[in-house]
């Protein structure tokens, strides 16, 4: 019987463990546990999700506190329009980032980070050039494209001296979204080096309806693998989306997939960025504890866990100090709702907000649980300690339990 480390992910000449470890924000995805991919032999991700925060936090910069200094004249204001971000500060907190973790890398393995378009920061355009063209400075390994088509961005890093040298990638949830991105990317002479294909039982953002639960990864990836040998297209692909054991994996890699994108199982590594209570939680919550809403301000619809603390929280919109979703004409689907009910409550007493959630406030204190929907399966990973709580594990267990199992077994930790 097979096993992950039967197959290898092929990169030109090299050759990498078939697993990545995907990209959480907002440092969910620590340095970290990317580094531990890295020593493995595999690829890990950070993310660049409202990075100068995770500066900060990381490297007692102050580039949240100056931001929120310069725009305090605006805090009661419901128009947030002139919220601006300083793309030079915006361009060394990437590289900070990036370049320190970079610097860390020891092993055979390659870092990626998360690039989110949907990250639109009241300069769409402007903003996501900077953070592309930053990571690629930094010395970033390769750029997984997410969380929107990204019919522009090759053409933001096309001028950079590396923009053929680091490994470029796109996630995709159907044909017909590879099928643009590549049309709209043929003048560029520059083809994606991996395709990541997100299903619907993936964590976090959707890149679906809330009809998702008709789609399946197997179809969607059977569907793309077609059309690449249709169009004689020989581009890595790598399945993601509730992939929880390695016998999962090694149904993939059987049937067309070079490799696996993997995440909700490492959101209780020691070396995730979660706080130990949230973890805890991920490793209480029952199946019915999951569910997909479209409270994200950025239309996507979210996994999340049902006990969330960011549903139905009326907090007032802090985009003086973060403001990372304003879209380019510096509104938010979350600002909205606000003020929708602010009309309602004049005095901002009691507010709560349903329909919408300030994604921004929220993910920075780690109050929005996202969550894949194998999460409940989680406490079948460990050992419940006598206190009730549930032991967490290391990043290079969770990594060679995907890599060395056979028969839908999960090794246990000692």
């Amino acid at each position: 019987m097979k096993r992950v480390d039967d197959f290898r992910l092929k990169f030109g000449k090299k050759e990498y463990v078939p697993l990545m470890i995907g990209g959480m924000g907002v440092d969910i995805s620590t340095a970290e546990l990317a580094l531990e991919a890295v020593r493995l032999g595999g690829i890990g991700h950070i993310s660049d999700a409202m990075v100068p925060d995770v500066s900060d936090r990381r490297f007692d910069t102050e580039f949240v506190k100056e931001k929120t200094k310069f725009y305090k004249y605006n805090i009661a204001n419901s128009d947030k329009s002139d919220i601006k971000f300083d793309l030079g500060r915006l361009a060394e907190a990437t590289r900070l980032h990036v370049g320190k973790t970079m610097e860390a890398k020891q092993g055979e393995g390659m870092i990626f980070v998360n690039c989110m378009e949907k990250l639109t920061m009241n300069a769409p355009r402007e903003t996501l050039q900077v953070r592309l063209n930053s990571a690629l400075d930094a010395g970033i390994d390769g750029i997984t494209l997410s969380a929107g088509l990204h019919l522009g961005s090759f053409a933001l890093m096309a001028d950079h001296p590396r923009f053929r040298d680091a490994k470029l990638g796109i996630i995709v949830s159907s044909v017909r979204a590879l099928q643009l991105f590549l049309r709209k990317t043929s003048r560029l002479g520059r083809l994606p080096d991996y395709i990541i294909i997100e299903g619907p039982l993936a964590g976090g953002h959707l890149g679906f309806g809330m009809d998702w639960a008709q789609y399946d990864l197997a179809t969607i990836v059977a569907e793309i693998a077609q059309f690449m040998k249709t169009e004689q297209l020989d581009i890595p692909l790598i399945a993601a989306g509730g992939i929880f054991t390695g016998s999962d994996a090694v149904g993939f890699l059987e049937n067309g997939a070079a490799g696996l994108q993997v995440a909700t199982r490492f959101t209780v590594a020691n070396e995730c960025g979660l706080p130990a209570k949230i973890k805890q939680e991920y490793f209480k919550a029952s199946e019915e504890d999951i569910i997909v809403n479209t409270v994200s301000p950025t239309g996507y619809p979210m996994r999340m866990l049902r006990s969330t603390p960011a549903i139905g929280a009326g907090i007032r919109p802090n985009c003086e100090a973060y403001g990372y979703l304003l879209d380019g004409n510096g509104s938010c689907a979350y600002i909205t709702a606000y003020n929708e009910q602010i009309v309602i409550h004049p005095d901002g007493k009691n507010i709560s907000v349903m329909d919408k959630t300030c994604l921004c406030t929220h993910m920075r204190n780690f109050n929005c649980w996202t969550c894949g929907s194998t999460t409940y399966r989680l406490k079948d990973t460990t050992r419940k300690l006598a206190d009730g709580s549930y032991q967490t594990l290391s990043a290079e267990h969770i990594f060679k339990d995907y890599q060395f199992s056979v028969d839908n077994q999960i090794a246990l930790p000692d």
